[in-house]
């Protein structure tokens, strides 16, 4: 086979295939999707949210703040899963 045949016949295998594919592409149904993405749905008011923007601003300073300290934990177990138990007064004291 000379070169020339062989080109042609490469550029035929070449157009064939895309024709197959084309057609193939227009008789296909696009389905549509099966539910509408899901969307985050956030509270309008969530104190601890609150509270972490405003350790989130006081910076190192939030180290030794009680009440990020606190915020961090509860952050921390609703992460985890975990269910609060309202802390007492005393709890903690005696250590």
């Amino acid at each position: 086979m000379d070169g020339k045949l062989l080109a042609r016949i490469g550029a035929i295998v070449f157009v064939a295939i895309a024709i197959t594919a084309t057609a193939i592409e227009m008789t296909r149904k696009d389905e549509p999707p099966a539910s509408p993405p899901a969307r985050l749905v956030q509270p309008q008011h969530d104190p601890l949210r609150e509270g972490q923007r405003r350790c989130q601003q006081l910076g190192q300073k939030a180290a030794d703040d009680a009440q990020c300290l606190r915020v961090w934990a509860e952050t921390r177990d609703r992460f985890l899963g975990r269910t609060t138990a309202p802390a007492s007064p005393s709890s903690g004291e005696g250590r």
